[in-house]
């Protein structure tokens, strides 16, 4: 059974201070509090054991006691007492939080309204005031960064903030690449946020009876209507913490088979499972709420993904395939 890179990276961080709390923990126990296979824990042992501050040689890295590991199954940590020494930003990380938390209080500042503007971005100014002393004459080197975004009409844009401000509904006209068509909809905003490049206003959708996304930028036309935002009790923003992007209820469960050129979609896209196969490549299960989107994505791979089942979508993906093939070949 495989894992992502990132699932792998969460669990190693919280793994360290676990350690640093014991003395010596039986590698059974380590597992079984991280709900992992002791040979998980034993690999990840093995990636610590190389890890270290920047510049480090061997002997300033993490000590993992491997041997006492492999004779009586305890697990020893020694030499990450750096670990508890304050965090210190070189100017380059700190004018990177610098950007990132300007960015922040733009979007936050845009949603609020005049009563809990200090509440929305009070946080944000009180850390931002703190890293620009921090960082001194540096800190002016941030004013010539721009985070750059997918364009958003202006006037969309600041209608879309004072509607998330003054909770008012929205009536707008948004285009829908995938099937070339522009819908109209009543929402009730709840939020704005940016996320990978793009602005989202996320609310109720009168339409889709369910909380929905809206790219900004595919916004043909947004009106602020004089009625008040009332999204049902039970509507609330998605955690973003596990992607942006997460399939309902109704999503259709797909297998794939990833050469190693397409590894890249375990990673990039949430998953269910993963296991390698005996000829190297990577099986996948996830959900997916479009199977148009899917099947672009799997003809773009050109030959790198297979899809095991549902058998319908593999049978639409062969013919889709096929028909592009008869357009060339013409």
């Amino acid at each position: 059974m495989s894992e992502r890179a990132a699932d792998q990276v969460m669990r190693m961080l919280a793994l360290v201070p676990y350690l640093q709390d014991r003395a010596g923990v039986p590698v059974d126990q380590v597992a079984g509090d991280f709900a992992v296979p002791p040979a998980t824990i034993v690999d990840d042992l093995n990636v610590l054991w190389f890890c270290g501050l920047p510049e480090a040689v061997s002997g300033e890295m993490i000590d993992v006691d491997m041997e006492a590991l492999e004779a009586d199954g305890v697990v020893r940590l020694d030499n990450a007492e750096y670990l508890d020494r304050p965090l210190r930003l070189t100017v380059h990380e700190a004018l990177a939080l610098i950007v990132a938390l300007r960015a922040l209080r733009e979007v936050a500042a845009g949603g609020a309204t005049e009563g809990d503007a200090g509440g929305a971005t009070g946080a944000v100014d009180r850390a931002l005031a703190k890293l620009e002393s921090a960082a001194g004459d540096g800190a002016a080197a941030a004013d010539r960064v721009q985070v750059l975004a997918a364009p958003v009409d202006e006037q969309v844009l600041a209608e879309a903030q004072r509607a998330v401000g003054a909770r008012r509904r929205v009536h707008l006209d948004y285009l829908v690449p995938a099937r070339d068509e522009t819908t109209s909809r009543d929402v009730d905003p709840m939020r704005l946020f940016t996320a990978e490049g793009q602005t989202y206003l996320e609310g109720w959708c009168h339409r889709a009876e369910g909380v929905r996304l809206f790219r900004l930028d595919r916004v043909v036309a947004l009106r602020v209507l004089e009625v008040e935002a009332a999204p049902p009790p039970d509507a609330r923003p998605r955690d973003l913490s596990a992607g942006l992007f997460q399939a309902g209820d109704d999503a259709v469960a797909a297998v794939l088979e990833l050469a190693p050129a397409a590894r890249w979609i375990a990673e990039y896209h949430p998953v269910e499972q993963l296991a390698e196969t005996a000829d190297g490549r990577l099986r996948v299960r996830m959900r997916v709420g479009d199977q148009a989107w899917l099947r672009r994505l799997v003809l773009r791979a050109s030959g790198a993904v297979t899809v095991v089942e549902p058998e319908a979508l593999a049978a639409d993906v062969r013919e889709t395939a096929r028909h592009a093939l008869v357009g060339y070949s013409e």
